[in-house]
């Protein structure tokens, strides 16, 4: 029986996972904070790991990183709120194998969760950057990424044909190219288009991700490092640039590298040679150059943090990868793409969206980027019964974005202090209520004033109750204490409320 440790703050989470995995053939052990999840996980030895990824004692982050030095090679899959999307992808980049959002659908979580356990078991599960091998060194990233799914839509709007224009006359120079955008916005597809129209297309695409490296490796994993180079060097390491030779060198978010490793990085880029950490002998490199960064280099170089000759070396061409919301004509050709990508990876036969989704995905703006629409997609690909995806499918935060929005742009929501609470009391009205009437804090109460309509009182309370939860990413126990009411009574509302 395959064992799976989840780890979360919420209890009712935990119970109800330990619940339905079991009743999935699953054996569960659960864990409430990370101490105790890594205490666990020594003892237990699971086969996969799922772990919320805001605790009270340590984020998803830190606890991830914990978890890999331990076991390199047991898949981890973050929960989040949906609106923490951007830090979950992060996470991803340093090993986590995927993430499900709250409210947790179980389909959803039975198809991950085989997924990495089927991807695990054959030896395909991508190793964590710079994890440690049984022997203690480093284990290599592998040399070339597959596109897959990951291949690059341009679109048909005139921001898109402008970024295909440009790839297609740097392609075949041999420049370096700086290529900017947001997060998701597909920076390394558009990095991989470029190596695959150029001449060196035959040979390997390497990518890097600064951002997830920790700068102690950083020289180690671009430059490669000699046996005995320094304490845990136990074997010879081939860099980045060794095994790009012949093709093309991609380093996202490039602007993180630390500032000594900048300094031997632009000796490589000048000279076309590299030393190995700790040894002696130069090797040549041929090596084709891209850098991506989702703020401005010069901007960073005048700051201090990224050495202006290097910004100058990189940049003899750039490209601006402009985000989704920036692109309407091409919403929908995003969306279909991806909806027959999962159609194909799922087996089923979703024919398209519904008009109101169609709405919805308009006006909706994307902070997430292309990776965002692909994992909202892939979502309501597996949760639909029906031939065409429907509202009900999407994540509540696009259905009700410009409520959500409209909230954003109010007056902060004040803080509440249980100890000295100011209360009014709320008469509760059919069918919204079926518990007492609770109360609810307001700068209001000492006046004694009530309000004129009970509906405009039930249409605060949902508000305020809406507004909490998004403050605290949906967290219901912290929710709870910040309306200083019990979790039993938030449940009961949020339920009557239809926020479940």
């Amino acid at each position: 029986m395959q064992r799976i440790l989840v780890i979360d703050d919420d209890t009712d989470i935990c119970l109800l996972l330990r619940r339905f995995l079991g009743r999935n053939g699953f054996e569960v052990a659960i864990a409430h904070n990370g101490t105790s999840g890594l205490e666990t996980l020594t003892d237990f030895k699971p086969d996969l790991v799922m772990t919320d990824f805001r605790l009270g004692d340590m984020d998803g982050g830190e606890l991830l990183v914990r978890i890999k030095e331990q076991f390199p090679r047991v898949p981890v899959i973050i929960i989040t709120g949906y609106s923490d999307i951007k830090i979950a992808v992060n996470v991803m980049k340093q090993g986590a194998y995927d993430y499900v959002t709250k409210p947790l659908f179980p389909d959803e979580i039975l198809v991950t969760i085989r997924k990495a356990l089927e991807q695990s078991a054959a030896g395909t599960l991508a190793p964590p950057p710079s994890a440690a091998n049984d022997s203690g060194a480093p284990t290599q990233a592998p040399a070339k990424r597959p596109s897959g799914s990951e291949q690059y839509i341009f679109g048909n709007g005139a921001e898109s044909k402008y970024l295909y224009r440009q790839v297609d006359l740097v392609a075949p120079t041999n420049y370096s190219v700086i290529i900017y955008g947001e997060s998701g916005s597909g920076k390394e597809a558009v990095a991989q288009e470029i190596h695959k129209r150029s001449k060196r297309s035959g040979g390997p695409f390497v990518a890097m991700d600064c951002g997830a490296i920790s700068k102690e490796l950083a020289g180690s994993e671009l430059f490669g490092h000699e046996k005995g180079a320094f304490t845990g060097a136990l074997n010879q390491k081939i860099g980045h640039f060794e095994q790009a030779h012949g093709g093309t060198l991609f380093l996202d978010e490039v602007g993180n590298l630390p500032y000594d490793v900048q300094v031997s990085l632009l000796r490589v880029v000048q000279e076309r040679k590299l030393r190995r950490l700790g040894g002696t002998k130069e090797t040549p490199i041929d090596v084709r150059i891209i850098v991506a960064s989702n703020e401005r280099l010069i901007e960073s170089a005048k700051k201090g943090k990224f050495r202006e000759d290097l910004y100058y070396r990189f940049n003899e061409f750039s490209i601006d990868v402009p985000p989704l919301r920036e692109r309407p004509a091409d919403i929908m050709t995003f969306a279909d793409y991806f909806l027959q990508a999962t159609n194909g990876e799922l087996g089923k036969q979703v024919r398209g969206f519904a008009e109101d989704v169609v709405d919805l995905f308009m006006r909706y703006e994307w902070p997430g980027n292309l990776r965002e629409m692909r994992n909202v997609i892939k979502r309501a690909t597996l949760l639909t019964d029906s031939e065409a995806i429907q509202s009900r499918d999407l994540p509540f935060e696009i259905v009700h974005f410009n409520k959500l929005q409209s909230m954003d742009n109010s007056a902060p929501m004040p803080t509440y202090v249980p100890e000295q609470p100011q209360v009014i009391p709320v008469i509760p009205t059919q069918p919204y209520y079926t518990e007492p009437p609770i109360a609810i804090a307001t700068p209001d109460a000492n006046k004694g004033e009530k309000p004129n309509l009970r509906s405009a009182a039930l249409e605060a309370e949902y508000d305020m109750i809406l507004k909490t939860l998004k403050q605290v990413n949906f967290n219901k126990s912290k929710a709870a204490q910040l309306l200083g009411i019990d979790r039993k009574t938030l449940y009961n509302k949020m339920k009557n409320y239809h926020l479940s």
